[in-house]
């Protein structure tokens, strides 16, 4: 790992948090990518026949924040690679903006959907959780596990930092695999 790539890693937690957090807006064309797994997490319920209509309703935001979380975790447990990891759990961060800008907008419903109800005001609606008045508070939540996820990115990416010229030299049945691997 080089010095340049921690600091390319660094910049994208910087600006994913800077555009999220400090503007409160969607990342262009990552947006569309997390709303693809939002739906999918809708679509994976409705499949399931006993899910709820709670569950069905929160999987999209579930799954929205989920797979970056999940990819970070593979990335950082299986292949050991910090800034991977980093990458990962700051879009995770983002999108867990995303999801409290949607919980506290279930009071209002005033978002611009693209269709359907609105999943968070059917949640935390009467006819369910009965909690629409909290969803200030909860949204708060959702937004500062975002900020921690965002830190933790941002801590993973400094470790690498301070590590980047520790790294014990290369075995020759690990340049044998990679040598087998290149195109």
């Amino acid at each position: 790992m080089r010095v340049w790539q921690v600091g390319l890693c660094l910049a994208w937690c910087a600006f994913a948090g800077w555009w999220a957090f400090g503007r409160g807006e969607r990342i262009p064309l990552l947006a569309f990518v997390n709303l693809g797994f939002h739906e999918l997490g809708h679509l994976v319920c409705y499949m399931v026949p006993f899910v709820g209509t709670v569950v069905t309703a929160s999987a999209g935001s579930v799954l929205q924040c989920l797979v970056p979380f999940g990819l970070a975790v593979y990335f950082l447990g299986w292949r050991k690679d910090r800034l991977a990891a980093a990458a990962c759990l700051a879009w995770a961060a983002t999108n867990f903006q995303e999801a409290s800008v949607y919980i506290a907008d279930a009071p209002y419903e005033e978002l611009q959907l693209i269709g359907g109800e609105h999943d968070w005001a059917t949640v935390l609606g009467p006819e369910h959780l009965n909690r629409l008045q909290d969803a200030g508070s909860i949204a708060s939540t959702v937004r500062g596990i975002g900020v921690v996820v965002l830190l933790v990115a941002v801590a993973l990416c400094i470790v690498s930092l301070a590590t980047a010229g520790s790294n014990p030299p290369r075995s020759r049945e690990s340049e044998a695999v990679d040598e087998r691997f290149r195109v």
